[in-house]
C-alpha cells in the first residue's frame, strides 16, 4: 500500500466515548494524546535496513518432472520414502490417493503418483524465495500443495509446481509481487521438524497495539487503493504492543510491500496480527507473546500500519478492538 492517499479520521466523539485508555485518540483541537514511552534497548536495530530473509536466501531451480506412474506398497515403506523414491511429494501423493494422517500403507496397495514438477526444499528456503526462482506466484504454490497454518515447509518436502517450465517475463515479474499475506504464509524458513500449527481456542479477543490517532481507516482510501488495516500516528519511538497472546511469525523487513520494518504475530484459530513500519524489534520469530507486551517501537514516520487477518483474509480491526 502507497504512503499517501486522502487520510480518513475518526471523529472526536467516537474516539472519546466508544475507545478505552491506551486506544488511539484525538483531543478536542486534533492533538495527539500520548502517555510517556519508556526506553526500549531493542533486539534488532535497523529493522527497516534488513535484507528480507527471502532475499538474502535464493534458491536454485532445480525441479524434477515426472509422470504419472503407480507404486505398490512394499513392506516397511512409508510415504515419504515413497516420495523420495518416486520424485514425488509425499503430501501431494497422500492427497490423491485419500490417504489422511497416521496415513497408514499397507504391502500390495497401489497407489497413484501424480505427474508434475516437483522442488525438494532445502534447509533454510522460503516459499517466497522458491516462488521467486521459478517465476510462480507463491499464493499459486500454497494452494497447489494446500499448505495450511503454520506454513512452515519441511526440509525434504517436495512442492508441485504449477505453471511453465521457463514463464514469461511478465509471469516471474508477476511472481516477484508479494503482499503481506505472502509473507504470512511464505516467509518462514524451511525446518527439519514442523512443529503443530497454533491450537484453535483462541476467543479473538483483542487489545489496541498503540496509543495514538487513527489517520486511515481500513478499506477503500482514494481512488484505486485499499487500506486492508488501519494507519495509526504517534510520536516516533512509541511502544508497540502485541494485541493478544501469540508467537511471533515474522520479524523482518516487508521488502516490495513497502511497510518497511514488518512483525506477525500468530494467535491461532487462524487469526494473525500485523505490525508494519517497526523502525525496531524487541521479538524474534518463533518467541511467545503476551498481550499488551512490548514487541517494538515504530520509526521516523511516527504512524503504525496494524492490520488483523483472519484466514489469511484482512478484516476491518476496529470491529475487534474494545
Amino acid at each position: 500500500m502507497a504512503a499517501g492517499g486522502r487520510f480518513i479520521m475518526f471523529s472526536a466523539l467516537i474516539l472519546a466515548g466508544c475507545v478505552p485508555a491506551g486506544a488511539p485518540r484525538v483531543s478536542d483541537n486534533g492533538a495527539t494524546k500520548t502517555s510517556t514511552v519508556p526506553h526500549i534497548e531493542p533486539l534488532m536495530d535497523g529493522l527497516l535496513d534488513e535484507t528480507p530473509i527471502w532475499e538474502a536466501r535464493p534458491v536454485t531451480a532445480n525441479a524434477v518432472t515426472i509422470t504419472q506412474t503407480i507404486y505398490v506398497v512394499k513392506p516397511g515403506d512409508g510415504l515419504r520414502a515413497i516420495g523420495e523414491a518416486t520424485g514425488a511429494g509425499s503430501e501431494t501423493i497422500a492427497r490423491v490417493n485419500g490417504l489422511s494422517p497416521p496415513y497408514l500403507l499397507r504391502p500390495g496397495q497401489v497407489l497413484r503418483i501424480p505427474a508434475g514438477r516437483y522442488h525438494r526444499v532445502g534447509s533454510g528456503e522460503t516459499g517466497i524465495a522458491i516462488a521467486r526462482a521459478y517465476g510462480i506466484p507463491w499464493r499459486v504454490i500454497v494452494t497447489a500443495n494446500n499448505l495450511a497454518e503454520p506454513f512452515v515447509l519441511r526440509v525434504g518436502q517436495r512442492l508441485l509446481l504449477l505453471g511453465e517450465a521457463t514463464p514469461s517475463a511478465d509471469v516471474r515479474a508477476a511472481a516477484f509481487r508479494i503482499n503481506i499475506d505472502d509473507i504470512e504464509t511464505g516467509s518462514a524458513p524451511a525446518q527439519t521438524v514442523v512443529s503443530d500449527a497454533p491450537a484453535s481456542n483462541f476467543a479473538g479477543r483483542f487489545n489496541w497495539p498503540l496509543t495514538g490517532t487513527i489517520t486511515e481507516r481500513f478499506g477503500p482510501v482514494g481512488v484505486g487503493r485499499i487500506n486492508r488495516g488501519i494507519e495509526i500516528a504517534a510520536p516516533s519511538g512509541s511502544d508497540i504492543r502485541a494485541t493478544a497472546d501469540g508467537t511471533v511469525a515474522f520479524v523482518g523487513n516487508s521488502g516490495s510491500v513497502g511497510y518497511g520494518g514488518l512483525i506477525l504475530v500468530r494467535h491461532g484459530d487462524g487469526w494473525i496480527s500485523v505490525y508494519g513500519r517497526a523502525a525496531q524489534a524487541t521479538v524474534v520469530r518463533g518467541q511467545g507473546v503476551k498481550a499488551g507486551q512490548t514487541i517494538g517501537s515504530i520509526g521516523d514516520e511516527a504512524k503504525l500500519h496494524f492490520e488483523l487477518r483472519r484466514n489469511r483474509a484482512a478484516v476491518d480491526p476496529t470491529k475487534y478492538l474494545p
